[in-house]
């Protein structure tokens, strides 16, 4: 029986998405099998990948205050807290992560003048850069008074803003938490990805044989957090439950997966038994899956160390496919996707997934997306540098 004190509820989602503005957007963009995946010759010289650009902002005053990292966030925390009392959102927490920052507003100025930018003309937007901006922002931007937190652990990065989001509300440390991730394309990520040969000049496969790298893109999720017995008190819309949660390192290599997949699957199992789910109880997994080729074979591996002995094959996917890695963004946007997936009991599928990685005990998702109900279902992130997170959620019905 859960302890409703002890229990996390997610109440609201605020997403801005290569779809558009709203979880509404992105869950019809999904069940549509649409690839927001484009050409793009923007990012730097040279380049001529795919990417998976958001396309409008709503506006701002004094938008040079801010990055288009913040405005990302700005955008989805707004459209996570409509509706919620002016005086609970004051004293709310914030847990935002991010890696680019404002590093994409400081990039041309840099290279356009270099002398103007280290003399006066640079400060508006220095001040743009720094990742703890992004979260500062979006307290500016709602009035919120509580703690404002900054993560930036790679890739992992958004799932882990609400494991620690989770975290501060057992603690008691605030009543309400805004956690997620907002990251904007970036000409120094991509030319960083490029120089690892980690970029597919095409849109992306993961998990298929023939996979050749990643996909950039862009976006924002802030998902509303609270404890069972405080949504219960206001009355609030249960979403889901967030059940378990847990972090670990590979401690193996700055940029490539331990290769058996062993640190990814300690995270997984510590978030399962946090939650009390057996490995038949989950029903799907949305997996970090890259499409690189070393990311995707560990992450195979760290399945059939975890689902072992299960009953059928686990179901996963990689909505990566549909809208690019987001970076600091994608373990909070792929959260928020995960809730859609079983309040609509949707598998989603991998896009362009032909041939897949041959596994006894996984399941790739290709094709149409499926009806089936999801009691419970698992969203998983990796990082560079070896940072692992997993986030076990549960129907709140179930």
């Amino acid at each position: 029986m859960l302890d409703p004190a002890k229990t996390i509820a997610v109440t609201a989602i605020g997403v801005v998405s290569p779809y558009g503005l709203g979880s509404a957007a992105l869950q019809a963009g999904l069940l549509a099998g649409k690839s927001c995946l484009a050409p793009d010759t923007e990012l730097f010289p040279g380049f001529s990948g795919h990417v998976a650009r958001v396309a409008a902002l709503p506006a701002i005053a004094e938008v040079e205050r801010y990055s288009r990292s913040d405005r990302l966030a700005m955008a989805a925390a707004e459209d996570a807290c409509a509706g919620l009392p002016r005086e609970l959102l004051r004293r709310s927490g914030i847990v935002m992560a991010t890696t680019v920052a404002g590093l994409t507003e400081i990039e041309p100025e840099i290279a356009i003048d270099p002398a103007a930018w280290y003399g006066k003309a640079g400060l508006a937007r220095a001040a743009t850069y720094p990742i703890s901006r992004v979260a500062a922002s979006v307290g500016e931007h709602l009035g919120i008074e509580g703690p404002a937190c900054a993560v930036s652990v790679a890739c992992a990065s958004g799932a882990i803003a609400l494991a620690l989001a989770a975290n501060m509300l057992l603690d008691g440390e605030v009543p309400l938490a805004l956690a997620g991730g907002s990251d904007a394309l970036s000409a120094f990520t991509a030319s960083g990805f490029h120089s690892l040969q980690a970029l597919d000049p095409s849109p992306c496969r993961p998990f298929d044989k023939s996979r050749r790298g990643l996909n950039l893109g862009e976006g924002a999720a802030v998902l509303v957090l609270e404890t069972l017995a405080h949504a219960r008190s206001r009355g609030a819309e249960i979403l889901a439950i967030l059940r378990g949660w847990a972090m670990s390192n590979d401690a193996y290599h700055p940029t490539a997966p331990d290769t058996e997949g062993k640190g990814l699957a300690s995270a997984m199992r510590l978030a399962m038994e946090m939650a009390g789910t057996g490995i038949d109880e989950i029903g799907y997994v949305n997996a970090h899956g890259t499409g690189t080729p070393l990311n995707d074979v560990a992450e195979t591996r760290c399945y059939e160390l975890v689902f072992r002995g299960r009953s059928t094959p686990i179901p996963v996917s990689s909505t990566k496919s549909h809208i690019g890695h987001c970076l600091g963004a994608a373990g909070a946007l792929e959260a928020a996707i995960t809730i859609l997936a079983m309040r609509r009991s949707a598998l989603l599928p991998t896009l362009r997934l032909a041939d897949p990685i041959e596994s006894q005990e996984v399941e790739y998702l290709r094709g149409a997306w499926r009806r089936q109900p999801l009691p419970a279902a698992i969203s998983v992130s990796a990082g560079f540098g070896g940072s692992n997170a997993a986030l076990v959620f549960g129907s709140p019905d179930a």
